[in-house]
């Protein structure tokens, strides 16, 4: 079920144009216990969006595969993950801990241990497209 969960550990699933959150995934996320906290959306820089949130996956949780039309930037406020990009190999983050992944990256990110996670991520995506894109 949460290889199947919709977008990236902190993906929120927000639409890039008229400012508006809307849940591309939100249901299925719901339904896998991965809680998303919007806390920002900013028209900047011109053509893009940046888009601030908070993640929280449970305990063997995944974010299942996906890409962002744009870059991701986090920081691993709890837990353990390991973050999954195609083409290199797996990263193991703790708290305290920052990642970078690059545009049309496809990846995953789990949660490693026993312990919930809980990430801080900033995107800076492409006006009108959405937060992210689910990947085979």
């Amino acid at each position: 079920m949460f290889r199947k969960l919709l977008l990236g550990l902190t993906v929120i699933a927000f639409a890039g144009a008229g400012g508006g959150f809307v849940g591309a995934g939100a249901a299925l996320a719901q339904q896998s216990g991965i809680k998303r906290t919007p806390l920002q959306k900013v028209d900047f820089p011109a053509g893009y969006n940046t888009v601030t949130a908070i993640a929280e996956v449970p305990a063997g949780g995944a974010s299942g595969r996906h890409s962002h039309p744009g870059a991701e930037t986090g920081y691993v406020l709890e837990g353990e993950l390991e973050l999954v990009i195609d083409g290199k190999p797996p990263l193991k983050l703790k708290a305290g801990d920052s990642y970078q992944i690059p545009e049309g990256a496809v990846h995953d990110a789990k949660t490693s241990g026993d312990k919930p996670l809980k990430v801080l991520g900033v995107y800076v995506v492409k006006a009108g497209e959405p937060l992210a894109k689910p990947a085979p």
